[in-house]
């Protein structure tokens, strides 16, 4: 089938699909108003092409000789107990090396974002990325049932998942013990609330995540790096608020919002994908990391 340009998508598509992605209308009704935009030479099937995911999409395959790559567990005694997560680092490590959590969205650890945990593998970093729906079986194999999982859980166990990541992490031998998170939607919240929570996190990378409560603010002693997409109305909402409480509260923290992308611009398997503003803020990421983890 041809690729769609998504240029030719009316934005209230991938609008209506952040509706359903993030489970404000149910299968049916995302489907019965998508269908108001198959018009033309557009299909249902081009539609839907365009904004559901593509795993064939990776960058980094699961056999790069560049890197060693293995699943292992850890305990998670506030949260959901023994934790599925995919560890990743440079095949050739000759000294421990800072470490990096990475944070899946709200569907579990699919294969995007396993993706994500081995570039950060590449670019020379120990990264953790886990699977908080490993108490409900794991990632199901695709994000619509994932969403339903993750549904379950309480997010703040869920949390305390991510929380005993850094704990596994920083005692990890291969480790320096300066550990980073970056996380994605759901994610973004996370990396956050680790900030808040974490005394000593060396640094946080949230891609359009909700924002903590301003109250919390103060807690927060790593730098931030706030990545968002201009057209995320419903995320950027949070963001002055945020904003103004990291001035007043004296945190470090860069922002920055990329013209015309959307939420989830990061996420190079589906159609609302930046490649552009992607690459830089993924470049800006991992030279925030160089910077802060010593």
């Amino acid at each position: 089938m041809k690729k769609i340009n998504k240029d030719n998508i009316n934005q209230e598509v991938f609008d209506l699909y952040d509706e359903y992605a993030h489970n404000r209308i149910d299968r049916r009704k995302f489907m019965e108003r998508l269908a108001v935009y198959a018009v033309g030479g557009l299909t249902m099937t081009n539609l839907l092409s365009c904004v559901m995911p593509n795993y064939d999409e990776i960058q980094i395959q699961k056999d790069d000789p560049r890197l060693t790559t293995e699943f292992i567990t850890y305990d998670s005694k506030n949260g959901g107990g023994e934790i599925k997560g995919l560890l990743s680092h440079p095949a050739k490590v000759k000294k421990k090396l800072p470490g990096i959590i990475v944070v899946h969205e709200n569907r579990g650890l699919n294969p995007h974002i396993e993706d994500v945990g081995r570039r950060a593998g590449l670019a020379g970093f120990i990264s953790l990325a886990p699977d908080a729906l490993t108490p409900l079986g794991g990632y199901p194999g695709n994000d619509d049932d994932g969403r339903t999982l993750q549904r379950k859980r309480d997010k703040n166990e869920m949390l305390e998942d991510f929380i005993a990541a850094f704990e596994y992490l920083r005692n990890h031998p291969k480790c320096d013990g300066n550990i980073g998170v970056v996380g994605f939607c759901f994610g973004g919240w996370i990396s956050n609330m680790m900030a808040v929570r974490l005394p000593d996190l060396k640094a946080a990378v949230p891609f359009y995540g909700r924002q903590p409560e301003a109250e919390l603010v103060p807690k927060i002693q790593a730098p931030i790096l706030v990545q968002l997409g201009e057209l995320d109305k419903r995320v950027n909402e949070g963001w002055p608020a945020y904003e103004e409480a990291l001035k007043k509260n004296g945190k470090v923290y860069e922002a920055y919002i990329y013209p015309k992308a959307n939420h989830g611009f990061h996420n190079d398997t589906t159609g609302r994908y930046d490649k552009e503003q992607a690459q830089l803020a993924w470049k800006r990421t991992i030279e925030f990391f160089k910077k802060h983890l010593k």
